[in-house]
């Protein structure tokens, strides 16, 4: 198993680990510490697809597998794999090891680096998210699954769908630099929503 490397938010974890905030409605957690891994190119798909993985059907879609991984498209020959649990992720780390340079035109783009993760999770996260971004990101026009790539509190992000069962959960990955201007920015953003409920 390929040891994790430090990922941008840990040196506000104080050795405990994940880095989680909440409140009664919604939770932010930091998802950086699980793998993930890329694969772009016109094979792309061919190549996922004989790893053993359902691959979504069009792009800014996104599809659970068997084992809680989840794969998104993020356009005709780009995809990116999440493993849902800091446990879970020896098939991804495999998967990273098992690629080659070769003739089949599918490369690997190592996200584990460059890509921060947090999870947004709770009955208000659409609210949350509605005050630092655009897309309507409410369930009838954001169903489970869902990809947008675009701008959240005037930051690039990747915002997926990653709702399973009744607690909606909105997934945000972005350039690992500025994670440390995300977190402050969405724990913001939740405080709202802290005093709502101790104000009933």
């Amino acid at each position: 198993m390929q040891a994790q490397p430090s990922y941008p938010l840990a040196h506000l974890t104080a050795g405990v680990s994940p880095l989680t905030a909440g409140h009664a409605l919604v939770t932010l957690v930091d998802c950086s510490p699980r793998a993930r891994v890329g694969f772009r190119g016109r094979e792309a798909a061919q190549w996922l697809a004989g790893r053993g993985y359902q691959l979504p059907t069009a792009p800014n879609q996104a599809l659970w597998q068997a084992d809680g991984t989840l794969v998104a498209r993020l356009s005709q020959t780009e995809y990116l794999l999440l493993a849902p649990e800091a446990a879970g992720g020896d098939r991804l780390w495999r998967e990273e090891a098992a690629w080659q340079l070769d003739d089949t035109a599918c490369y690997l783009l190592p996200r584990q680096d460059s890509h921060a993760w947090l999870a947004l999770s709770g009955e208000a996260a659409a609210l949350v998210m509605a005050k630092l971004c655009g897309v309507d990101l409410t369930e009838r026009a954001f169903a489970p699954g869902a990809i947008a790539q675009t701008s959240v509190a005037r930051a690039s992000a990747m915002v997926i769908n990653a709702t399973r069962q009744a607690q909606p959960t909105f997934w945000l990955l972005m350039d690992s630099a500025t994670a440390a201007y995300f977190w402050p920015v969405l724990t913001d953003a939740m405080a709202e929503f802290d005093d709502a409920h101790h104000s009933r």
